[in-house]
């Protein structure tokens, strides 16, 4: 999938579950019509080059307005330009590959390959993190693997490789950007790293526009314009979901993506999901399902165990 953006959860709201469910389902739709325009634009001549720089001017504006509306501009100073940088150079990398994948593949197969995120970033984390990753969560990524293969079909023909496999790229890039996100929320306000990856990308892409950018016809920009736009907006929903919602509770809304990626690559593209979609898609979903659930047990039990020690060192007098 798109990568993920950094929440501006800094500042504690009420809690709405309902709302945030919504705002979350609004998200999957919103991300399910960015990635068909982005298939669109391709269609239309539109380069990756010049689809990944007006998507981040959608980002940018969206990253102003959080930061305006939230902590203001005063609370963007850094001291770690250099891992805004890095952070920007792979959340681009891993953004220009989902997008690939969404030219080369079927939305529907593209986008349920995507859902291997969770399972990536279960292995980084124990891998990179050194996080402790227990058999529930190893099955998972095993299941997750497994039902890649079941969507792939790999000797088949029905699912191209060379699409299948720079999914899966953008699935691993793109849960190596949580990693780095983990790391950067140590000393970072979500919405500074929200704005200097938004502002940061569009120097790369600025100068690489200077080449690549073109001129197009009007229902071309009208459809660059809406791929910018649903973008723009299914970050200010994704921020707003987190918000109002805990992450266990609002992130399996995302699975809905599914459904509207099928919708969408009927109707604008005529593709037919293949029967095996319907069959490896619910083992991957699962799979993220039990790495979301497992977080959430081990995220309470750890705040549980906090709770119990402070009460501890009360009674002491500590």
């Amino acid at each position: 999938m798109a990568t993920p953006a950094v929440l501006d959860t800094d500042e504690p709201a009420e809690q709405r579950p309902l709302a945030g469910i919504a705002l979350r389902l609004l998200t999957a739709l919103l991300l399910a019509m960015m990635f068909a325009l982005v298939k669109l634009a391709a269609e239309r001549g539109v380069n990756l080059v010049e689809t990944l720089f007006y998507r981040q001017i959608g980002s940018a504006l969206c990253a102003i307005a959080l930061v305006a509306a939230g902590a203001g501009f005063a609370s963007l100073r850094t001291r770690r330009i250099g891992a805004h940088v890095g952070r920007m150079a792979l959340g681009v990398t891993a953004m220009g590959l989902n997008f690939l994948a969404m030219i080369l593949l079927p939305l529907a197969e593209a986008t349920a390959i995507g859902f291997t995120v969770p399972v990536f970033a279960t292995m980084l984390a124990a891998l990179l993190l050194g996080e402790p990753t227990g058999k529930w969560r190893w099955g998972a990524v095993a299941a997750g693997f497994a039902g890649v293969l079941l969507v792939v079909q790999p000797g088949s023909g029905e699912v191209p490789l060379t699409g299948a496999s720079v999914a899966l790229a953008a699935a691993l890039l793109t849960a190596s950007v949580t990693i780095v996100i983990r790391r950067l929320g140590a000393t970072e306000r979500a919405s500074t790293t929200v704005f200097w990856f938004a502002m940061s990308s569009l120097v790369p892409l600025g100068a690489l526009m200077l080449h690549f950018g073109g001129a197009h016809d009007p229902t071309t920009w009208a459809v660059l314009a809406g791929l910018a736009l649903s973008g723009g907006l299914a970050q200010l929903t994704l921020t707003g979901a987190l918000r109002l919602a805990p992450v266990a509770l609002v992130m399996p809304m995302d699975y809905t993506s599914l459904l509207w990626a099928t919708l969408l690559g009927l109707w604008i593209f005529g593709e037919i999901p293949t029967s095996w979609l319907w069959i490896g898609s619910p083992i991957i979903i699962g799979s993220g399902l039990v790495i979301v659930w497992r977080e959430h047990r081990l995220a309470r039990r750890v705040a549980l165990s906090n709770t119990a020690a402070a009460n501890s060192l009360a009674a002491d007098g500590g």
